[in-house]
């Protein structure tokens, strides 16, 4: 059917709105510091809950998950299985923990148990990883509009970058979680409705859509067996487990909004509802990959020969949907990279100030000096963030090499943290080791599989999934630091 004037009208009046919504709590966030990083702690519960979801969700997951799905089954669904369990561990020991410690820094809390060391590592390798993921999500948003819309990837890439920017840096983290709420419920309804119609568009009804979905294996959740080399159910299950557990226990982008909650039982609810909101809505994505897989299956000559799987979603959202419902549903999509993309500006400005500024300034700043420093490192992370959009659009395989350094990077915290936790005074020096010996590992097995055959080392690569690598990592720097904590305090006695 293609787009029309109306769904141009839709995506338009939706964009336009979040800004001019995100944009009208500046005389909120203006107020100090604590009004743009905290929102003073006076949000609604439900609205920290829903920016918890929207946080978590991404132009990745929109068209990602729909993608494996079409091309396999339901494996992927796996990684939000472990999404309950790592929530539980949040709420009973990270939630009260960081409102005890009363700092909306993730990692103030690292150098009350080993000295400013820890806490400016962790948060450099934050504030690294967050420049990927904002050029990543901007680069990865850029594609399928530019495949529906027919647009400029450069374009897309800068316009979207500076419209959140711009709500981000007026508004606060008010702004950003009030429209990360609404952006979720268009997400939700726009992802419902496709899985409405292509179930009940089916040539001979939505049985022919079951069928032909079980005859090949579509709703298999991958093999149960015990192979490492694999994404089997238990690989992809500890990898969501030990990776839920960073996002929920010690990424700042969740910290911080269990700072915005009224009370700490306010904020372990939001949490709960947040991330348990997006078990079902990652179901609804796999099962529009295989309603995609069967609805296509079924009339081959709807989808272009070639198409790749992750081109499949978007084709259908163009040329399958009805006028109106197209519109709605790319405002969706776009949503989700906004929501992700304010998310990472405000928080990496919060941490810039709280971890560094605050830190090396030698008296206590005023409040105008803190919120010039939060809105230049808006302005900084956000305009880097399109820059390492248009680099990663010219570079050939440089996304997949960033994401593989994001968890070079990001691969230390947890284990740090889970040795914090374990430990009531952590050996300086067997922590280091601890962190060293676990990016070794990290970088060993990130990094394996760029070594091709005939290169040096070729044999001492690593065979393991790349799945386990956050698992091995973090296993690593916990169990030496913990060990050689034990050891040196023994000698000590």
């Amino acid at each position: 059917m293609g787009i029309t004037w109306i769904d141009y009208l839709i995506f338009f009046a939706f964009v336009a709105g979040v800004v001019l919504f995100g944009c009208s709590f500046y005389f909120r966030s203006s107020r100090g510091a604590a009004a743009f990083t905290k929102a003073e702690g006076k949000l609604p519960a439900w609205v920290v809950g829903m920016s918890i979801f929207a946080t978590f969700v991404s132009s990745i997951s929109f068209l990602g998950l729909p993608g494996q799905a079409f091309a396999g089954n339901w494996n992927p669904f796996v990684f939000s299985l472990s999404i309950p369990l790592a929530t539980w561990l949040a709420a009973k020991i990270f939630i009260p923990l960081y409102r005890s410690v009363n700092s909306v820094s993730a990692y103030h809390y690292l150098e009350l148990k080993f000295g400013y060391w820890a806490r400016c590592y962790v948060a450099l390798c934050y504030l690294l990883t967050q420049l990927a993921r904002t050029g990543s999500i901007l680069l990865l948003l850029a594609l399928p509009l530019n495949t529906m819309f027919g647009w400029d990837v450069e374009t897309i890439i800068i316009w979207t970058g500076v419209l959140t920017l711009l709500y981000s840096l007026m508004g606060g983290i008010a702004a950003v979680m009030w429209t990360d709420a609404i952006q979720g419920i268009i997400l939700i309804l726009g992802a419902v409705a496709c899985a409405l119609l292509l179930t009940f568009t089916m040539p001979e009804g939505p049985s022919q859509l079951f069928s032909i979905a079980a005859e090949h294996g579509k709703f298999s959740l991958g093999s149960f067996g015990a192979s490492l080399l694999e994404p089997t159910f238990w690989v992809v299950m500890i990898y969501g487990l030990f990776t839920n557990m960073q996002n929920y226990g010690i990424d700042q982008n969740y910290v911080q909004r269990y700072m915005t909650a009224k009370t700490t039982g306010e904020a372990v609810r939001s949490t709960l509802f947040g991330s348990l909101l997006y078990v079902p809505v990652s179901l609804i994505f796999v099962y529009i990959g295989t309603a995609l897989f069967a609805y296509y299956t079924a009339q081959p000559d709807l989808l272009p020969t070639g198409t790749a799987s992750d081109k499949v979603f978007p084709h259908f959202i163009v040329y399958g949907l009805p006028t109106g419902l197209t519109g709605l549903v790319i405002a969706s999509l776009f949503s989700a990279g906004m929501s992700t993309i304010s998310t990472s500006i405000n928080s990496a400005a919060t941490i810039i100030l709280t971890d560094f500024v605050q830190h090396f300034a030698k008296k206590p700043l005023s409040e105008k000096r803190n919120m010039t420093v939060l809105y230049l490192g808006s302005f900084m992370v956000g305009g880097l963030g399109i820059l390492m959009g248009l680099a990663m659009m010219h570079i050939d395989g440089v996304l997949d090499a960033w994401w593989k350094l994001a968890s070079i990077f990001s691969g230390g915290m947890l284990g740090l943290f889970l040795l914090a936790l374990a430990c009531k005074k952590p050996n300086r020096a067997g922590s280091i080791l601890g962190v060293v010996v676990g990016l070794m590992v990290i970088a060993w097995m990130s990094l394996s599989p760029f070594i091709n055959e005939g290169q040096p080392f070729y044999e001492f690569r690593s065979q393991l999934h790349t799945y386990l690598t956050i698992v091995l990592g973090t296993t690593a720097i916990f169990v030496v630091g913990f060990v050689l904590t034990k050891l040196l305090k023994s000698k000590e006695k």
